[in-house]
């Protein structure tokens, strides 16, 4: 039986993706994925233009969201949550919370790069927004690009906006059992994203996996865009160890910008249990 062309993470313009809602189906649907979700950051009111672009299209597709939850020593990781209730109170209360603090956090950042000569950073950010309580770095990293100060996005965030950088602010998001909570309270299955991406020991790494698992966490990115083979399969073995579903997404955000386009992935290794096996019928 030929796998299902699932893509379960991209963004749109509701976060900092370069695609409204409706044009990413579109292009989702173009590139021969099947099953699509948007799991903007920390947003979810892409997901009713997406949703009604799939019908027209006659795309499967699942509604989601990706929270930012800080764990260990200022260690930002990202939680995506799967087949949510958009309408649940308790998650649209929670991401509320966890957008709040966005807009002074990038004002620091702006005050941090002008420090070493990136001036107007936070308007130029602004510039790249559509959703103006969601300021993030990835429309820092479009404004210092714009300037020539960088090359591109990746050589931004190597440069200025990683950890230990001169434009990183910390930022206290939302807790590792209140992102898994919300998603599991809402109806949805908890994904850890794109594990390969987050500077942690292998100690940490594990810690942090049983921790997710304790708290009701199901499933693990183990095909993102930014993940080589050999992280492929390292995490298809901590998928067999902790028991996670697998979960298969492009993390797109734009065309030109993105290491993978939509619907564009290897597919997983027919050993593991697919996410979607909850998703769909």
């Amino acid at each position: 039986m030929k796998p299902l062309n699932a893509d379960l993470h991209c963004h749109s313009t509701c976060s900092d993706g370069l695609l409204a809602p409706a044009e990413v189906v579109r292009r989702a649907a173009a590139n021969g994925v099947e099953l699509l979700a948007l799991t903007d950051h920390d947003e979810i009111s892409g997901l009713a233009e997406a949703r009604v672009a799939a019908g027209e299209c006659g795309l499967r597709f699942v509604d989601g969201v990706e929270i930012s939850i800080s764990w260990g020593d200022d260690q930002t990781v990202h939680i995506v949550g799967l087949g949510i209730d958009p309408a649940d109170p308790v998650l649209v209360q929670g991401l509320a919370q966890v957008r709040s603090g966005r807009d002074a956090r990038a004002l620091r950042m702006a005050a941090e790069l002008a420090k070493v000569g990136i001036h107007g950073a936070y308007e130029g950010a602004l510039r790249h927004v559509s959703n103006p309580a969601l300021v993030s770095r990835s429309h820092f990293a479009r404004y210092i690009v714009e300037q020539g100060h960088a090359r591109d996005m990746k050589e931004v965030f190597d440069y200025w906006l990683a950890k230990g950088k001169p434009g990183y602010v910390e930022h206290a998001w939302a807790t590792l059992a209140e992102a898994v909570g919300w998603i599991v309270g809402a109806g949805g299955t908890a994904v850890i994203a794109h594990p390969a991406r987050y500077r942690l020991t292998p100690a940490e790494r594990r810690e942090l996996f049983a921790a997710f698992r304790d708290l009701g966490g199901e499933g693990i990115e183990v095909l993102s865009g930014t993940q080589n083979a050999a992280e492929v399969r390292e995490y298809a073995g901590i998928a067999r160890e902790f028991g996670f579903l697998a979960s298969r997404g492009s993390d797109f955000h734009g065309p030109g910008e993105s290491w993978v386009d939509l619907g564009r992935l290897p597919d997983l290794p027919q050993d593991l249990t697919p996410v979607w096996t909850r998703l769909v019928s």
